[in-house]
């Protein structure tokens, strides 16, 4: 006796229809109502989201006026309403009051029927039918609400728009026949009319259409009815079409998002392919077996790509997702012809300035060789055109790009003249400006500009990147050095970070020298080392004027210190790192032997050996003691690590994890808490 076939999931039948729906009554008809109901009960949850949702969720907006779309082909055909520039909270509250409320999955198509019956004319408007291929101008005569389709047929006079002129006046009559004038409501554009007698139709049909192309997924239906539909799938999909729009998202994570969208519907496609033919089977045959195994993988396949994109969808978790994305850059290395280009980057190129490039930057004479020269007008065109010690000149000029500086090579990228002169503008909210993972970049003398983002300005994600009198406007957070990176800052200006303007993380490497860092919520933000798989970072900060910022200058992120943080400061009064106050009241804490300190730096505390105490530099000492007691508390964390694990002496090389800091004759003005604090968590 043959065993009984396990389903495959999902393929139980749907459950019945809605037992009651909280939807809100529909506002009376007239030219717009969907829209000053929206406008009377603004959703509140907008609120919560601050900055994040921009104008299309401002609760000040008024309803969007519905206008017309005047036609680009036949100028015969009618004007359509305009309705795909709906506001964000337009469209939300269609969805959560009149149309979807809080049904389930299965229960989607039989509530919007029931929306349709009731704001949709049943006959009596036109609309401008479009495929792919062709329009066509229709009246509609009855609606099946249940199909979400209209009756239609032709108006007179045929007016018909198509790539060809096969779609006559007798084929456009045969293919309705065959589809027996019944015809998607999405595939329908209503004809404008003054009277407003027919604008919630053109709404009613856009909500429709809308939700369909962008929102539903051909997999929802099978999701647990256990769930509201609209907070579980409407909701984030809707916020981050809308993200999307305004480029609130980086690009490379909206790549990804479409792609893992258009995979998990082919395996989809796939998988109602197989659960279909075990479905009309009623053998137990090998092969059925075989399918069987087929489906429950492809199943599993879809499941974890159904989880990837509900990941991205949450607007907490996405960034969590998408930070790494441009980390894993893959270098070009040498060109495959061993030489180096010089890339020139120029909007107009004058007799005057190419002189002035020849006698400055690009004589043989002083290169030593010839050089292979290559023209852009677009930087962004110019740094990937690069290969491995290749250098990009940029003349001056306001330059705006739309796209992220992916910097994998080690490569010069230097600026012809003043910073102010050379503008780099950043268009698009959601990218990094600049992702540096090359050995050696250069980057100076250049103003790089962001607007409206939510992104950093400056990533280094790997080897060491040299910025040189730049000024950096920000708009989020400011640098970033990750684990293991390196920065070298110098004689650089850096303001208007919504965030820190610059983020040292564990492990790095960061050197600060006569920098200006101000107008930012914090100055420098010190990520928490404590933990036993951090490094300790090797900060250097010499003459830098930290000031004007809403926070701290200068603030370390640690975790509560335990009771014997007081044994942790008294060994670092004993052991290898101490505080030496100098002349003019600053500090320098020190982890190696002077000697090591490089030859820029140690020129720089030469000049302060003599100088006066001023009260802007009282912070340096402040904030090398406390990193040297967090440095210290390292230490004494790692020595019970090894003695816990029975090694009660320890190699140097290996306890030498205590923080070399070299804080010296910075300035610290006007900071809003003060020179330094401690953000503990």
């Amino acid at each position: 006796m043959a065993e009984p076939r396990p389903e495959l999931p999902g393929s139980a039948e749907a459950a019945a229809g809605p037992q009651g729906d909280g939807r809100a009554p529909l506002p009376a008809a007239g030219s717009a109502g969907l829209q000053e109901r929206a406008e009377e009960a603004k959703p509140d949850l907008l609120q919560e989201d601050g900055d994040s949702c921009s104008d299309y969720g401002s609760r000040d907006k008024p309803g969007t006026a519905l206008g017309r779309t005047v036609p680009d082909g036949n100028v015969l055909f009618p004007d359509i309403f305009r309705t795909d520039h709906l506001l964000f909270y337009e469209r939300f509250k269609a969805y959560q009051d009149y149309i979807l409320a809080d049904c389930k999955a299965s229960e989607v198509k039989e509530f919007t029927a029931e929306y349709l019956e009731k704001v949709l004319e049943p006959s009596g408007w036109q609309a401008v039918w479009r495929t792919n291929v062709f329009e066509v101008l229709v009246e509609v005569v009855d609606v099946e609400y249940s199909a979400l389709k209209a009756v239609v047929q032709l108006s007179e006079p045929f007016l018909c728009e198509s790539q060809d002129s096969t779609f006559t006046l007798e084929c456009m009559q045969e293919l309705l026949e065959l589809k027996e004038r019944q015809i998607p409501l999405q595939e329908l554009w209503v004809v404008y009319d003054e009277s407003g007698e027919f604008d919630q139709a053109a709404l009613a049909i856009e909500h429709v259409r809308f939700f369909y192309q962008c929102i539903w997924r051909t997999w929802d239906e099978e999701e647990e009815d256990d769930f509201d539909y609209f907070v579980r799938c409407v909701e984030p999909r809707l916020r981050l079409h809308y993200d999307i729009l305004e480029h609130r998202v980086p690009s490379g994570l909206v790549a990804d998002y479409q792609n893992l969208l258009s995979e998990c519907e082919e395996l989809y496609r796939k998988f109602l392919n197989v659960r279909n033919s075990i479905s009309s089977s009623d053998s137990d045959s090998e092969v059925e077996n075989v399918s069987m195994v087929e489906g429950l993988k492809l199943y599993e396949k879809i499941e974890h790509l159904k989880q990837k994109l509900k990941l991205i969808e949450n607007p907490l978790l996405r960034y969590v997702f998408g930070y790494q994305k441009y980390s894993g850059l893959q270098a070009k290395g040498l060109r495959p012809t061993g030489t180096k280009i010089t890339h020139v980057v120029s909007s107009t190129m004058m007799a005057s300035l190419l002189q002035s490039l020849i006698r400055d930057k690009l004589c043989p004479e002083s290169c030593g060789e010839e050089l292979e020269i290559q023209f852009h007008n677009d930087p962004l065109a110019a740094i990937n055109a690069c290969y491995e010690g290749d250098r990009v000149i940029i003349c001056p000029g306001h330059y705006v790009v739309d796209g992220v500086f992916c910097i994998a090579d080690s490569l010069e990228l230097e600026g012809y003249g003043l910073p102010d002169d050379i503008v780099i503008e950043k268009r698009g909210k959601g990218d990094n400006f600049v992702d540096c993972t090359g050995a050696n970049i250069r980057i100076s003398s250049l103003k790089l500009v962001q607007h409206d983002a939510v992104e950093g300005i400056l990533n280094v994600h790997h080897g060491k990147t040299t910025l040189e009198n730049c000024v950096l406007q920000c708009e989020t957070t400011g640098i970033t050095i990750r684990t293991s990176a390196e920065l070298l800052m110098k004689n650089s200006d850096l303001y208007g970070a919504k965030g820190a303007g610059v983020e040292i993380y564990p492990g790095s490497t960061c050197t600060l020298l006569d920098n200006g860092i101000h107008h930012c919520k914090e100055g420098i933000l010190i990520k928490n080392f404590l933990d036993e798989h951090y490094d300790i970072p090797k900060i250097t900060m010499v003459n830098n004027m930290i000031h004007n910022n809403e926070g701290y200058g200068v603030v370390l992120v640690r975790p509560t210190m335990p009771s014997d943080v007081k044994d942790a400061s008294a060994e670092r009064t004993k052991g290898n790192i101490q505080p030496i106050q100098s002349g003019d009241g600053t500090a320098c804490v020190e982890g190696f032997r002077q000697e090591e300190l490089p030859e820029c730096v140690t020129d720089e505390l030469e000049l302060y050996e003599q100088a006066e105490i001023s009260e802007q530099t009282e912070g340096n000492y402040e904030i090398a003691d406390e990193l040297g007691a967090t440095s210290a508390k390292k230490s004494q964390m790692h020595k019970k690590r090894l003695s816990e694990l029975g090694i009660t002496e320890a190699d140097d090389n290996l306890m030498s994890q205590e923080m070399f800091v070299s804080i010296v004759g910075n300035q610290f003005k006007w900071n809003g808490k003060g020179s330094f604090g401690t953000f503990v968590f």
